[in-house]
C-alpha cells in the first residue's frame, strides 16, 4: 500500500462522466499515475447538482474503482469547479507603502497579500464567494508591467486582478457531495484553469491563447496573454446538447443519440456522406436508416452556435488582436467531429485539439480530451505541494538561521 501523504489526487465532477485519478511522485520527482477510476455521473443538470445524493455516489464509484487501481486509499482530494454559475471580473486595487503618500519602502511579501486583498473589494451579493484570485500585474510608482515586485522600493503599490465568483451553494454542493463519499476537499479550483496546467504551454500562454474546455453541460473559456488570464467565461452549450439535438431530430433514445454523434465524430471521410446508418426509434417503432449527411445537418448548426459564442466572449475579453496561439479545444465535447475545420474558418484563427500530458505512465486512456481537468487537477495538485513544503523549507531555514547569527 502506498504511503496516503504522498498520494495527490485529482477529482472531476462532470455531468457526464466523474473521474478520480491518483498520482504519486516517482524518485526523479516526476508525478506518475498510481490509478484511474471513472463512473458515470448522476444527479446533474444543466451543469449543476440537483441529487446530492447521486452524485456522492457517482464520486463513491470512481473513488473507490482509483482505490482498487491504485493499491492505496483515498482520503483527501483536488475538486474541479465549473458550470454556468461561474462568472470572471477584472478589478484593481493600490496602497500607499510608506507611513505618507510620498514614502517610499521596500514591498515586503505582506504588502502583496494587502494589495491583492484591496483588489477584492468589489460588491459581491450574498450568494456569491469568491473561487480564484489570479494577479495580473503590479504596478509600482510609474512603473508598470511588473510581476512580482517583492523587493523592490516605492511610495505606491498597484495592482490588476482577475476574480473568478461562483454561487456559494453550487460550490458548496460540489464539496458536501465528495465529503459524503469520505473524501476531504484540500481546494476546490475552476475547471479550465486545470485543463490549461495539462493542455497549455508556457509559450501559448506568453503569445496569447483561448482555452475552450467544452464538457457536458457547459463550455468553461480561460483567454490568456503575456502569462496571466486576462478574462474568463462559461457558455451554456456542451456536448449533451449535440446528443439532444440529434435524438429529437432523429427521434431516437439519448444512448442512441450518443453512439451517432460518435460514429459522426469518428466517420471515414474519405467515404460518401449518403453511408447509411442504422437508428433505433423511440417506444415500440421499427428502426429506421440515416445518412451521415443527414447528421451532418443536425450537428453542424449546433457546432456554429457553439463557435461564435466563443469568438463573442474573445471579443468580450479585449484580446482578439493578442492570442499569437488561436485556440485550444479540450473536454470530451471537443471530439465532436468537424470542429476543428469548421472553428478555423469561422474565428479566423488557428485551432487545435489538446490532449493532456505532464504525467509519467498515462497509458493509452488518459491522453484524450476527456481527462484534460483531472489530469490538470493533480498537476495542480503537485505544484500546491511544491509550494506548500519550499514555504516551509524556507521558513525552517530562516528560524535556523536566525537562532546562528544571534
Amino acid at each position: 500500500m502506498a504511503r496516503k501523504n504522498q498520494l495527490i489526487v485529482g477529482l472531476d465532477l462532470g455531468s457526464v462522466k466523474t473521474s478520480a485519478l491518483v498520482c504519486r511522485p516517482n524518485s526523479q520527482g516526476k508525478l506518475e499515475v498510481a490509478g484511474l477510476g471513472v463512473a458515470e455521473s448522476k444527479g446533474w443538470r444543466k451543469g449543476v447538482i440537483v441529487n446530492l445524493d447521486l452524485t456522492a455516489l457517482a464520486v463513491k464509484k470512481a473513488v473507490e474503482s482509483a482505490e482498487a487501481a491504485a493499491g492505496a486509499s483515498i482520503d483527501s482530494a483536488y475538486v474541479g469547479v465549473g458550470g454556468a454559475h461561474i462568472k470572471g471580473v477584472n478589478s484593481r486595487g493600490a496602497i500607499n507603502l510608506g507611513k505618507t503618500p510620498t514614502s517610499t519602502c521596500e514591498v515586503e511579501r505582506e504588502d502583496w497579500q494587502r494589495v491583492i486583498q484591496t483588489a477584492q473589494g468589489i460588491t459581491l451579493p450574498p450568494d456569491r464567494q469568491f473561487l480564484e484570485v489570479l494577479p495580473q500585474k503590479f504596478l509600482l510608482d510609474a512603473q508598470d508591467g511588473i510581476r512580482d515586485p517583492v523587493g523592490m522600493v516605492g511610495a505606491r503599490l498597484g495592482v490588476n486582478v482577475h476574480l473568478v465568483t461562483a454561487s456559494i451553494s453550487a460550490s458548496q454542493n460540489v464539496v458536501t457531495a465528495v465529503n459524503h463519499a469520505g473524501v476531504e476537499v484540500l481546494s476546490t479550483v475552476f475547471e479550465p484553469l486545470a485543463s490549461g496546467a495539462a493542455c497549455l504551454t508556457a509559450d501559448e500562454r506568453e503569445l496569447g491563447v483561448v482555452l475552450a474546455d467544452i464538457g457536458g453541460g457547459t463550455t468553461d473559456l480561460v483567454v490568456y496573454h503575456a502569462g496571466v488570464v486576462r478574462h474568463t467565461a462559461v457558455i451554456p452549450v456542451g456536448g449533451e446538447h449535440f446528443t439532444n439535438d440529434i435524438a429529437v431530430g432523429l427521434r431516437t433514445p439519448i444512448p442512441e443519440a450518443e453512439k451517432m454523434k460518435k460514429a459522426w465524430g469518428e466517420r471515414d471521410l474519405s467515404k460518401p456522406a449518403d453511408t447509411l446508418l442504422d437508428v433505433p426509434s423511440v417506444g415500440d417503432r421499427p428502426s429506421r436508416v440515416v445518412s451521415y449527411a443527414m447528421l451532418t445537418e443536425i450537428i453542424e448548426p449546433r457546432s456554429t452556435e457553439l463557435l461564435e459564442l466563443i469568438r463573442a466572449e474573445i471579443g468580450r475579453s479585449g484580446c482578439e488582436n493578442q492570442l499569437g496561439s488561436g485556440v485550444v479545444l479540450t473536454g470530451g465535447g471537443a471530439k465532436v467531429g468537424g470542429l476543428l475545420a469548421l472553428g478555423e474558418s469561422t474565428l479566423g484563427m488557428p485551432v487545435r485539439i489538446a490532449m493532456p500530458t505532464g504525467l509519467e505512465l498515462m497509458g493509452t486512456t488518459l491522453p484524450d480530451p476527456a481527462y484534460s481537468t483531472v489530469v490538470g487537477l493533480a498537476i495542480y495538485g503537485y505544484r500546491q505541494r511544491l509550494l506548500h513544503d519550499a514555504k516551509e523549507s524556507s521558513g525552517l531555514l530562516g528560524k535556523l538561521w536566525s537562532k546562528v547569527s544571534r
